[in-house]
C-alpha cells in the first residue's frame, strides 16, 4: 500500500483555515483519493478533552511549559492513533495545525526555547512531517478582526496583539527557512483567489504522488 500524503494548514486566527480545508478536502476526494481530516490540539476523543482543557477550561493559569506539554500530549495521540494509521493505509491526511503551531505559539508567542520544542517534536513524531504545509497569511489586524466576528474567543484568542505579531513573524520565518515544504498564501485577497491557489497546490501534490 502506497503511503498517503500529509498536508498541514497553518496560520494565525482569522486567516480562513476551516473554509480552505473544506475546499481542499473536497478537491482531493473528487480526484479519487481518500482523505482524513484532523486538527490540533484534538483529533481523537482524549486529545479533544485536552483541547478543551487548553482552550476553554476555567480560570486557573496555565504556565507556558504546561501548555506546550499538553499540546504535545494531544499531538502524540493524534499522530499515533489517527495520522500514521491513515497514511499507512494509503489515505491522505489534512491536519488543521501541526508542530509548526507549537513553534509559533509556544515558541515565539510564549517565549519557550525552540530547541526544546523541536526535541519534543522528535520524541513525539520523529520524521513524520507534512509533505506540504500551507501557511495562510494575513496581517494580525485583519485576522483578529475576522476572528472577533466568529463569536466568543477562546483562551488563546484572548491574547494581546503583540503575541500574535510574534506568532505571525515566526510562521513567516519558518516558511522562509523551509521553502520546499511551505507554501505561503496571502489571504487578504478574495476568497475565490485564495481557494484557487490552495487547489493549485493540491494539484501539484497529486501530480507528484501519481508519478
Amino acid at each position: 500500500m502506497k503511503r498517503g500524503r500529509f498536508i498541514s494548514i497553518e496560520g494565525i486566527e482569522g486567516v480562513g483555515k476551516s473554509s480552505n480545508i473544506e475546499v481542499l478536502v473536497k478537491h482531493i476526494e473528487k480526484a479519487g483519493y481518500k482523505v482524513l481530516t484532523t486538527r490540533e490540539p484534538g483529533g481523537t476523543p482524549l486529545a479533544e478533552d485536552i483541547r478543551d482543557l487548553l482552550m476553554n477550561r476555567g480560570d486557573e493559569p496555565i504556565p507556558a511549559i504546561a501548555e506546550l506539554l499538553l499540546m504535545y500530549a494531544a499531538r502524540s495521540l493524534n499522530v499515533n492513533n489517527v495520522i500514521l494509521p491513515a497514511l499507512e493505509a494509503g489515505s491522505w491526511v489534512v491536519c488543521d495545525r501541526f508542530t509548526d503551531s507549537s513553534r509559533a505559539y509556544q515558541g515565539a508567542g510564549r517565549g519557550l526555547p525552540m530547541a526544546s520544542i523541536d526535541q519534543l517534536a522528535h520524541w513525539v513524531h520523529g520524521d513524520t512531517w507534512p509533505d506540504l504545509t500551507i501557511l495562510l497569511d494575513a496581517p494580525v489586524e485583519v485576522g483578529m478582526e475576522r476572528a472577533r466576528n466568529r463569536g466568543k474567543p477562546d483562551r488563546i484568542e484572548r491574547e494581546k496583539h503583540e503575541f500574535f505579531v510574534r506568532v505571525r513573524e515566526c510562521y513567516l520565518k519558518l516558511a522562509a527557512a523551509e521553502p520546499g515544504r511551505f507554501a505561503v498564501i496571502d489571504t487578504t485577497r478574495a476568497l475565490s483567489e485564495v481557494n484557487a491557489e490552495v487547489l493549485a497546490l493540491a494539484d501539484l501534490q497529486m501530480k507528484e504522488y501519481s508519478h
